[in-house]
């Protein structure tokens, strides 16, 4: 499939790798880049050779959200189908079998800070910034900060909404809108080893424990434990479960099937 504002790759260990490609305008997001995202994500989970996906961004930014040359000149209809188009990619993320991995660099904001936290998991440069900036122009970032809030809690997602401002990497990663940091020279190695490390690991057991956590997330607690359990049972009946126990025991690396 061919992109005009992505560049998509697949390597030989595993990895899938989405580059935002619009640098020029900081790799916001258009109708058109919103709908390539959106199929590439699915393509992606959808190729047998990838284990792990990787979003990142050409040039000097990550993301700057969404393209503002296309707010005008709408219905309030046409702007709620508008912007869930763009919103699109976020969503699919949690829906997807194969873990995502944001690597950031420069600002993430708006839409840009909502897919950065929408991915499963998030490294960024020790110099890296995100906001839901909206704000400071007469706008909000009530979609982005939805993922937002499920980590940092009420009080301080409004905080973000409403104040819009950029929040530095140590800031982030002590919220826990990153996972880690990387300094701004070794952030493409250190991203890069980070998801062959996690396409080693059962590509089975790590899909199903993807689908646990984002289906049981807002369950109550007792049947969340009966839903991860019945994840657990199936994952048992598995060739990599028994794979990588015999493995274990015999001290060798496990060969996994993905089934």
């Amino acid at each position: 499939m061919s992109y005009e504002n992505l560049v998509v790759e697949v390597d030989a260990q595993h990895i899938g790798t989405i580059t935002l490609n619009r640098p020029e305008a900081l790799n916001t997001f258009t109708s058109q880049m919103a709908d390539e995202l959106y199929r590439a994500l699915i393509e992606l989970d959808q190729t047998e050779a990838v284990r792990v996906i990787m979003v990142q961004g050409a040039g000097k930014a990550f993301c700057a959200g969404i393209d503002i040359n296309e707010l005008k000149g709408k219905t309030a209809l046409q702007y709620k189908a508008w912007i869930e188009h763009m919103e699109r990619p976020l969503i699919a993320i949690s829906k997807l079998a194969k873990p995502v991995i944001a690597k950031v660099q420069g600002v993430a904001a708006a839409n840009g800070m909502g897919l950065a936290v929408s991915a499963d998991l998030t490294i960024a440069a020790a110099n890296a910034k995100m906001g839901l900036t909206a704000i400071n122009v007469g706008l909000n970032c009530v979609g982005p900060v939805i993922p937002v809030a499920r980590v940092v809690g009420r009080k301080k997602a409004l905080e973000l909404l409403l104040y819009g401002d950029l929040v530095k990497a140590p800031q982030l990663l002590e919220l826990g809108l990153i996972n880690r940091t990387a300094a701004k020279e070794e952030l493409d190695e250190a991203a890069y080893n980070w998801a062959v490390e996690l396409a080693k690991k059962s590509p089975v057991a790590v899909q199903i424990a993807k689908k646990g956590f984002y289906g049981s997330e807002d369950m109550g607690y007792l049947n969340q434990f009966d839903y991860m359990n019945d994840a657990f049972a199936r994952l048992c009946t598995t060739n990599d479960a028994h794979e990588g126990v015999s493995a274990f025991l015999e001290k060798r690396r496990p060969l996994w099937q993905g089934c």
